[in-house]
């Protein structure tokens, strides 16, 4: 039987299950399709495939404490600090086909939003094209929105938007056990430092903030403070609690399109206040003229501040 926990890359083209597992039970081990490399944010979907590849493009191997069926479950142990307990639940769903779900106790717990994604485009751009950071191991595929990816180097962030070749809305993604790390590490103050650089930019979790105080290897009010000073040193970069992949996912799209919009607007001289904007309020040209008639250095172009904005409302007064 094998004796290792075995995570390859699926070499199956067009699949939307990109990696493999080698599950150690029976003498060959079961192998199965999967959507993800661990259960993080949720059930992970898992379909059986035919069989362990020859020359496998291998993405970890973790040693095994025990792997043990019981029933229509299989429960895996790893040898590992973190991420070590899950379990493969075999169940049947429509037309009585096979389905295998990974899970972890906390994944359980964790309840499921309801309600359905929207399908709208993001700031009503037809296709967003985010740059995807080269260090990114597991990135968001952005399936379900209107959105091409590509691959490079960013300077801040792991998904960023650019106007004109320079990145104007950038985000961080992190899993609570990446940010905990993170914030006691260390390096999250350089993070922030380099996001704040940005026109845009948020950190997003893949959990819910009520998670902290479940923490074991760490003590929650160290996670607290550390997230509280943070964001009282950094206010311009908000730090994003999103409960699942799928809505971390969708925060980033819709942030993403907001930025890129606004970039847009800035650079034609206009100001784009969306849902915002009060129904017959004066343009950015009409408080331009006003400002110039009263003194005021105008520039011709870019956002309306809020200093002048408010001189604006209060020339009747």
């Amino acid at each position: 039987m094998p004796a290792d926990f075995v995570i390859a890359r699926n070499p199956e083209e067009g699949t939307t299950l990109p990696y493999l597992l080698r599950v150690p039970l029976g003498p060959e081990g079961i192998v199965l399709k999967a959507k993800e490399t661990w259960p993080r944010t949720g059930k992970v979907y898992c379909h059986r495939a035919v069989g362990w590849p020859s020359d496998p493009d291998v993405v970890e191997t973790v040693p095994v404490r025990s792997c043990v069926r019981r029933g229509a479950a299989i429960d895996l142990v790893l040898d590992r600090a973190q991420l070590s307990r899950s379990q493969f639940v075999l169940t049947r769903i429509r037309g009585g086909r096979e389905a295998v779900f990974w899970q972890t106790a906390s994944t359980v717990r964790q309840a499921r939003p309801a309600g359905h994604l929207p399908t709208a485009r993001a700031s009503g751009i037809s296709e967003l094209e985010v740059v995807v950071d080269s260090h990114e191991r597991y990135a968001w595929n952005f399936s379900h929105q209107q959105v091409t990816t590509t691959r490079r180097a960013l300077p801040a962030g792991d998904y960023a938007v650019e106007h004109h070749g320079r990145v104007v809305a950038a985000v961080e993604r992190k899993s609570l056990a990446d940010l905990v790390s993170t914030l006691t590490g260390g390096r999250m103050r350089y993070l922030l430092a380099a996001l704040a650089d940005l026109p845009a930019a948020a950190v997003v979790v893949e959990d819910r903030y009520s998670r902290v105080f479940t923490l074991e290897h760490v003590r929650p009010s160290t996670v607290a403070d550390a997230l509280g000073e943070a964001q009282a040193r950094f206010p311009a970069v908000p730090v994003v609690w999103c409960e699942t992949r799928a809505l971390a996912q969708e925060w980033t799209y819709r942030f993403l399109g907001a930025g890129l919009r606004e970039a847009q607007a800035a650079d034609e001289g206009t100001e784009r206040l969306g849902a915002f904007a009060p129904a017959g309020g004066p343009s950015a040209a009409d408080i331009r003229a006003w400002a110039r008639s009263q003194g005021y250095a105008v520039s011709d172009r870019g956002r309306i501040s809020a200093e002048l904005r408010a001189a604006y409302d209060r020339r009747s007064q």
